[in-house]
């Protein structure tokens, strides 16, 4: 198991800021935004009344019931409340499913670029990662043609999501179809859905694989708290799936951590009570950040730069830089070398695109404050302008 590459260079970002170095982090995927106050308080209350007990396994009945209606009133999905559990954290859901699902040596396609921890996970469980590469013109989308080309006989589970960490990309209705097409002539095959940046869209929309034909019973829906509601910190997830696979996410759940904490529960409760327009308002201002920096990055000679329909994530190819130098006299052999010459030298913090599985890429977050996004987006040109291209 390989250490978390976004979690690495955010510690050493914080690690040079605190030795003095104006360092500016656009490494996290953690919205900048405060918890709405309607949920902070209802966390808040819930300590005063007391309610810092042990819930259910599964998590609060209250709960599972508003995450039931929620899926059944914004995704198509009718589930009873004993179809879901609640983890600490997305993150934990995804790796739940894993675990109950993948044996030893099963493989899991994942497309590429992928969030950091999917491979891992696989790994952990005792299963094998089949990466399928996606490429910038593709908009970093697989296609059902890869798809097929990338199931085999050991084939358990297919992991997307949409909207994308790292890319931003959103599969369309069609293209999810187009999917779904494939997977029905391989039943076998689970579908983990990871749907965190749900609410995070601005040209697209949103669907939940699970409500196509045929796809709800092997599909495990994994949605949480921490982007739309701002609420990273709470540490409250979910997952939606057939009977016989929350029972066993519950068993092991029950083995390794418990329940999440109560006072996020209930907090997690004010927060699907919440009116969109709070969750629009972060949209909106999203919205007009990656607008800068889709521009910003556009600007720069050879560089390409999709404009991602959803999240809070740029993800531009930087191949035509990798085998450059620096005028300093660095050689810049992957990107991970681009990452260390711009925290290093100008002060910004990206991550690399070998954590993502597409070594021509970088990921930058635009959930930060507007004043830090044009200080670094100028940083980043002006140490783009000091690398000499192996070829222009």
């Amino acid at each position: 198991m390989q250490p978390s590459a976004t979690l690495a260079m955010t510690a050493a970002a914080k690690t040079r800021k605190a030795a003095g170095h104006p360092v500016i982090s656009l490494s996290a995927g953690e919205p900048d935004f405060d918890t709405p106050d309607a949920v902070s308080e209802a966390g808040i209350s819930a300590i005063r009344k007391g309610q810092t007990k042990y819930t259910h396994n599964l998590g609060m009945p209250e709960l599972r019931e508003k995450i039931r209606e929620k899926l059944f009133r914004e995704n198509g999905l009718d589930y009873d409340a004993d179809n879901i559990i609640c983890s600490n954290g997305a993150k934990q859901s995804v790796a739940l499913a894993v675990s109950v699902l993948c044996c030893d040596g099963d493989e899991v396609v994942i497309p590429a670029p992928y969030w950091v921890s999917y491979p891992e996970m696989v790994r952990f469980a005792g299963g094998k990662p089949v990466v399928v590469p996606t490429t910038v013109e593709s908009n970093y989308l697989m296609s059902p043609d890869q798809l097929e080309d990338a199931i085999s006989e050991r084939t358990k589970i297919v992991i997307l999501c949409t909207p994308s960490n790292p890319t931003g990309s959103v599969y369309s209705r069609e293209q999810l179809e187009g999917l779904a097409a494939v997977l029905r002539r391989h039943p076998d095959v689970f579908v983990i859905s990871d749907e965190i940046y749900e609410h995070l869209v601005y040209d697209a929309e949103h669907v939940s694989i699970a409500s196509l034909e045929g796809m709800k019973d092997r599909t495990i829906t994994v949605n949480g708290f921490s982007k739309a509601f701002a609420m990273t910190g709470w540490r409250l997830g979910y997952l939606a799936a057939r009977l016989e696979i929350v029972k066993a996410a519950s068993k092991l759940q029950g083995q390794l951590t418990s329940a999440p904490s109560t006072i996020s529960q209930v907090a997690g409760i004010a927060a699907l009570d919440l009116d969109h327009s709070v969750i629009q308002a972060m949209v909106t201002e999203f919205r007009k950040r990656r607008d800068f920096v889709v521009r910003s990055m556009q600007e720069i000679p050879g560089v390409l730069c999709p404009v991602p329909e959803g999240a809070f994530y740029v993800f531009p190819d930087i191949s035509t830089y990798v085998g450059g130098t620096t005028d300093s006299g660095r050689t810049l052999k992957c990107s991970q070398d681009v990452c260390m010459y711009l925290l290093e030298e100008y002060d910004v913090a990206l991550v690399p695109g070998e954590a993502f599985g597409e070594p021509n890429g970088i990921r930058l977050s635009y959930a930060a404050s507007d004043d830090d996004l044009k200080v670094a987006c100028e940083r980043i040109h002006s140490a783009f302008s000091k690398i000499t291209r192996v070829s222009n």
